[in-house]
């Protein structure tokens, strides 16, 4: 009986801190990517994730032909660098940050509607010996009103 209270204690513990890191990413993605979306409407919705050194994060998502979007990736200063690669459902590469110094956002127009797949994967420094390095990493979504 023992067993099964410290167990649950544990385990309720664990979720409460889950729920603290979501709470702060989330404050994280709104503080310091939101304004980066720039004349970008944002689409209302908050992605962001805590990713540890080499770490990946996927996330599908649906865009619609003829709008003008930004997607817009922000990391806390822990993590070194974000690479963000998309995806079409045919697996194409549609586009990668790794051969353009990492930058942090994409505008884009899309022929026709279609689900995209978008992989970001965190940074490492580099440094053995030492703990991996974890931070709030976010994406966001914005799009042109015409």
């Amino acid at each position: 009986m023992r067993t099964i209270k410290i167990f649950a204690a544990a385990a309720l513990l664990v979720s409460l801190s889950v729920f603290t890191a979501e709470a702060q990413c989330k404050a994280f993605a709104k503080k310091t990517c939101l304004p980066e979306l720039g004349l970008y409407t944002h689409d209302g919705n908050y992605h962001a994730a805590v990713l540890i050194e080499g770490e990946e994060a996927e996330l599908y998502k649906t865009f619609y032909s003829g709008m003008d979007y930004r997607m817009v990736i922000c990391a806390e200063e822990t993590i070194p660098s974000i690479e963000f690669t998309v995806y079409d459902a045919s697996r194409n590469v549609i586009f990668s940050n790794k051969d353009k110094k990492n930058v942090k956002s994409w505008d884009f127009k899309l022929e026709s509607s279609q689900q995209l797949r978008i992989v970001l994967k965190a940074g490492t420094s580099g440094q053995t010996g030492t703990a991996p390095a974890s931070g709030c990493v976010s994406i966001m979504f914005g799009f042109k009103v015409k």
